[in-house]
C-alpha cells in the first residue's frame, strides 16, 4: 500500500509537470510535425545520456524491440493529435477533451490484460463522455480541435495499455528510449515528405528554450517515471489521475491567455462532469480496499 501512495504522489507531480505541456505547445507556433520530432529527439538524447551515466543497458530482445518501436509510432500519433488540436482550437479545449483517455483505457485495456471489462470503469468512462457531449454541443467552433483531442485519447489509450504489459518485464528507460526512437524515424520520413526541415533553422532561441524544457523534463523524466508508477497502478488509475491535467492547464492558460482562453458556462459543466471521475474513482477503490 505504501509504494502504491507513493506511486501515486509521483503520478500527480507528473502530471502537474503535464500541465505545462498544452502552453509550451501553444507557444510552439511552428508546425506540429516539427514540434513533435523535436519533443521525441531531446527526450531521445536525454534518455541516452541518463541511461549513459547511470549505466543503464540499452539491451532488449529483437520481439521487444519491434513492438517498442511500433508504439512509439502511437506515441507521436498521439503528441501530433494532441498538439494539433492545442493550434485549431485552444488549451482549455484540448485538455478537457483528452481527458476521455480513461473512458478509452476502459474499453482497451481488458484487450491487453485478458481480463473481463469492469463495469464500473465503464460507468466512470460514460460520465466522462457526457462530459464532453456538453462541450461538444457549446463549443462548435472547436469541432475539429475536440474531434483530434479525442484521437490523442485514444492513441494514449492504446500505447498506455501497451506500456502496462512492458514494464512488467523491460526496464522504463529501456521503454521510453525505444519508444522515442521509433516515433522519430517515423516523422523523418513525414517531415521530408512534407519538406519542412526548413522549419528547424528558422527556430529562434526562445523556441529552443522551449523545446528542450518540453523535451527534458515534460518528456523524458516525466515518460519514464510515469511509466515506473505502472508497477503500482492499473491503467484506469493513471488515466483517471491524468484527468487532473485539464485543472493545471486551465488555470495555467486563463493566466497566459487571459481572454481566448474564458468559455461559455456549460464548457465549465461539461469539464466538471470529466473531472468528477477522479474523486469517484478513489473512493470507490477506497469503499473496496483497492
Amino acid at each position: 500500500m505504501k509504494e502504491r501512495n507513493r506511486a501515486l504522489v509521483l503520478l500527480h507531480f507528473i502530471v502537474f509537470l503535464w500541465g505545462f505541456t498544452g502552453i509550451l505547445g501553444k507557444e510552439l507556433s511552428f508546425s506540429v510535425t516539427v514540434l513533435v520530432f523535436l519533443r521525441m529527439m531531446v527526450a531521445l538524447v536525454s534518455i541516452a545520456i541518463y541511461k549513459y551515466f547511470w549505466k543503464k543497458s540499452f539491451v532488449v530482445s529483437r520481439f521487444d524491440l519491434i513492438k517498442l518501436l511500433f508504439v512509439g509510432v502511437l506515441t507521436a500519433a498521439h503528441w501530433l493529435s494532441f498538439f494539433y488540436s492545442i493550434h485549431i482550437s485552444n488549451v482549455s479545449t484540448a485538455l478537457a477533451v483528452i481527458s476521455t483517455t480513461a473512458f478509452f483505457v476502459a474499453l482497451v485495456s481488458p484487450l491487453f490484460t485478458r481480463k473481463k471489462f469492469v463495469w464500473k470503469e465503464l460507468a466512470l468512462g460514460t460520465l466522462v463522455t457526457a462530459g464532453v457531449a456538453v462541450i461538444f454541443n457549446v463549443e462548435m467552433e472547436y469541432a475539429w480541435g475536440i474531434v483530434f483531442a479525442l484521437l490523442a485519447a485514444l492513441f494514449a489509450a492504446i500505447f498506455s495499455s501497451f506500456n502496462g504489459r512492458f514494464i512488467r518485464t523491460i526496464h522504463a528507460s529501456n521503454i521510453a528510449f525505444y519508444e522515442m526512437l521509433g516515433g522519430s524515424v517515423v516523422l523523418v520520413a513525414v517531415i521530408s515528405f512534407q519538406q519542412e526541415w526548413h522549419i528547424i533553422s528558422e527556430l529562434s532561441s526562445y523556441d529552443w528554450l522551449l523545446v528542450i524544457l518540453l523535451g527534458t523534463v515534460t518528456t523524458a523524466f516525466a515518460f519514464i517515471a510515469s511509466v515506473n508508477v505502472m508497477k503500482h497502478l492499473s491503467p484506469f488509475s493513471c488515466a483517471i489521475a491524468i484527468n487532473l491535467e485539464p485543472v493545471y492547464t486551465i488555470v495555467l492558460a486563463l493566466l497566459f491567455y487571459g481572454q481566448s482562453e474564458h468559455m461559455r458556462p456549460l464548457f465549465y459543466v461539461g469539464a466538471l462532469l470529466i473531472l468528477s471521475s477522479v474523486w469517484l474513482e478513489s473512493l470507490l477503490r477506497k469503499r473496496v480496499g483497492k
